[in-house]
């Protein structure tokens, strides 16, 4: 039985770019930009032509960057999504392949991610499970330095987006994938965690800052509710939400330690990343 036609909109690389720069998107800045292909419409060219509108609305000044995570390098024992067998988990910890940022694929953040990694001239950071990756002439200077042991906090892109006055675009995406709100985690009280994963050397437990997503959508809507910064439009189908990163940093500081019990504060290893840093899943 022939598939129905789909429902559209029709969105093409040049009127993603247009309705870019109306929401308000600059040429010359630099955008951290979280995505939802699916929720776009049909576009024309997939996520090849999302990234050349993208880059169109920043111009040749302007610099594109995406989380390419690969939460999937992590310790076996804290898969739920589906779990693996705990008899395994010695042979996948002593043959997990190491961190490449050449050749790792992102995991967990959408086929748009992985489309900017793999562009010509694009760079990636160097956390193992928690890279970022940029198209531009800011590229270096947003990923240079992402120390092994700060997934999100002071010595990673996010800390250097916040000083570059970078902005966050949630192209179709929800403030539950928000990462900026977790360099506000690293700036509260917030338990630290041991975090199993492959390294050049074998397997390594590195202690590290715990991190949830767990109520970033509540966080969000207070966000946008109270800072009135938030710019909202549609790109294609999808709802889009344009941001300071600074705001949101400064915002989830003051709400984190007014809405988080000590329950969801816990430093619970399963709430570790793979998949998006949270949750703990593995997914086929």
């Amino acid at each position: 039985m022939p598939l129905p036609p789909p429902t559209g909109p029709l969105v093409t690389r040049d009127t993603l770019a247009g309705q870019l720069r109306e929401l308000g998107v600059r040429s010359g800045e630099i955008l951290l930009v979280h995505s939802s292909l699916s929720s776009l419409g049909w576009v024309c060219g997939g996520p090849v032509a999302v990234v050349q509108g993208l880059l169109d609305a920043l111009g040749p000044d302007g610099t594109l960057v995406v989380p390419t995570q690969t939460g999937d390098l992590s310790d076996p024992a804290v898969w739920s999504n589906p779990p693996v067998p705990e008899e395994w988990w010695d042979t996948i910890r002593a043959t997990m392949p190491a961190y490449d940022p050449l050749v790792t694929p992102s995991r967990g953040v959408g086929v748009i991610p992985e489309t900017v990694r793999t562009w010509p001239g694009a760079l990636r950071s160097a956390h193992p499970q928690t890279s970022f990756a940029a198209i531009g002439p800011r590229a270096r200077d947003v990923l240079d330095g992402h120390a092994p042991d700060c997934r999100l906090g002071e010595r990673s892109p996010l800390a250097r987006l916040e000083d570059l006055h970078a902005r966050v675009l949630l192209l179709g995406a929800g403030y539950d994938t928000c990462t900026s709100f977790h360099l506000a985690e690293y700036r509260v009280p917030t338990p630290l965690v041991k975090v199993g994963r492959p390294g050049p050397d074998g397997w390594e437990v590195v202690t590290e800052v715990s991190i949830t997503s767990d109520r970033f959508d509540e966080l969000g809507h207070d966000f946008e509710r109270d800072t009135g910064v938030v710019v909202r439009g549609r790109t294609g189908a999808a709802d889009t939400r344009l941001f300071p990163v600074t705001a949101a940093v400064a915002y989830a500081e003051r709400w984190l330690p007014l809405h988080r019990s000590r329950e969801e504060e816990a430093p619970l290893t399963a709430r570790e990343t793979p998949g998006h840093p949270g949750r703990a899943s593995r997914t086929p």
